[in-house]
């Protein structure tokens, strides 16, 4: 425990840049929904009128193959940034990353806000917010570790030429991501049996 608040606290800086970046690409993408056209926001009206209503019908029970297909969805975030910290050329994709998931994020928001008012905003508290209260940390904690170990070969490899073990560094990366799976496939299940339930809760409010 002690090595875990020494390690934040020498990775502070990172947390704040990746934690900016995050916000940058949220007010980007909530500010791409200014750019939508005429007939991009009439489709995607009707796209979400049909899938507000396929909630309210029971659409989106729970099932054993939904869980495993959200946990997927963020899996493959994290197998992505832990791939890419192996990499020296990998590290500006973990930053793009970062950026799009933020992106992503503020234009859905975004969206919703401003199509719904106040009812958007209470659809996304109960279907967006919940569970990237901790997904959103869990990535950034990777990106993190994925950035530092990153960081670690070009001062090791390149500009040291140290050439010694990568073991223990490696171990710890890979660790890290270990928990931070275990902890996004403890999201997934909120996400899969609880989200719904509250959704349900809302959409007769948006139609």
């Amino acid at each position: 425990m002690q090595s875990f608040r020494q390690a934040f606290k020498d990775q502070t800086m990172l947390y704040v840049f990746v934690g900016v970046l995050f916000l940058v690409g949220v007010l980007f993408g909530a500010l791409m929904v200014n750019a939508l056209s005429l007939e991009q926001q009439q489709e995607m009206a009707r796209y979400l009128n049909h899938f507000f209503v396929n909630v309210q019908d029971g659409g989106e029970s729970m099932s054993q193959s939904s869980y495993w297909s959200i946990a997927a969805l963020h899996l493959k975030w994290i197998g992505l940034i832990w791939i890419l910290g192996l990499s020296v050329i990998g590290l500006p994709g973990i930053l793009i990353l970062d950026f799009l998931k933020g992106v992503l994020i503020g234009f859905t928001v975004g969206y919703l806000v401003g199509q719904y008012s106040w009812k958007g905003l209470l659809f996304a508290l109960v279907s967006i917010a919940p569970q990237n209260l901790l997904i959103i940390p869990v990535l950034m904690m990777c990106s993190v570790a994925a950035i530092t170990f990153s960081l670690y070969i070009i001062r090791d490899r390149f500009i040291m030429n140290r050439g010694g073990s990568m073991m223990k560094p490696f171990a710890s990366y890979a660790m890290l991501t270990f928990f931070m799976v275990m902890l996004t496939l403890g999201v997934a299940s909120f996400e899969t049996w609880v989200t719904p339930a509250m959704m349900r809760w809302v959409t007769p409010m948006l139609l």
